[in-house]
């Protein structure tokens, strides 16, 4: 692998496949290879998942996945599509699932306390920085969530079921701010495009 005149490798630090090709090309890298090794292995992990499934229902039946896909998307797009940020949104959202899936109503009424601690830690964070609504929001919504805590003892299982989808766009909606995709992300590349 080619390093340029900084001694910095093109692929490992940060993609130069996703983000401009042709400079990673220009450089050395088999911008091909890379594309294919990625598609290979995310297909062979997506096949392992609904392997899984498969495996764990013991028959495959229609809409087994449960709307996963579009989970493993957000998590996708909540990592800023790095591994290591992916890995936290995956971590985050199958927290939420596997609390819907454990003990349903209480472990989601617990969550309701922890997301209320959360956004008043983040509420004192944003009026030291100066931003009096954002801080005011995350005290009312806070409030309005140990309202719903201290005076109901478990919540209803219909809303327990929406609890993962609903924390995937409650995050996606607070974390869009900051996110941008790859560069190269969906364009097409033509080998010898660099010039």
């Amino acid at each position: 692998m080619k390093s340029d005149e900084r001694g910095i490798d093109p692929v490992e630090s940060g993609g130069g496949c996703g983000e401009s090709p042709a400079a990673a090309e220009s450089l050395g890298v088999n911008v091909y290879f890379y594309k294919y090794v990625a598609v290979i292995i995310s297909g062979a992990l997506a096949g392992l998942g609904g392997a899984f499934l498969v495996e764990d229902a013991g028959h495959y039946r229609e809409g087994q996945t449960g709307g996963r896909g579009y989970i493993g998307l957000a998590s996708m797009i909540f990592g800023n599509w790095r591994p290591g940020g992916l890995l936290s949104g995956a971590g985050l959202f199958g927290y939420t699932d596997a609390l819907r899936l454990r003990s349903g109503t209480t472990s989601v009424h617990a969550l309701l306390l922890g997301i209320a601690v959360i956004l008043l830690a983040f509420a004192v964070y944003r009026f030291l920085k100066g931003s009096r609504v954002q801080a005011g929001t995350a005290v009312g919504v806070a409030v309005l969530l140990l309202l719903v805590y201290f005076l109901t003892d478990e919540i209803p299982g219909d809303f327990t079921g929406m609890t993962p989808y609903l924390t995937t766009l409650v995050v996606l909606a607070f974390a869009a701010q900051r996110l941008r995709m790859p560069k190269a992300d969906g364009l097409r590349y033509r080998k010898g495009s660099a010039g």
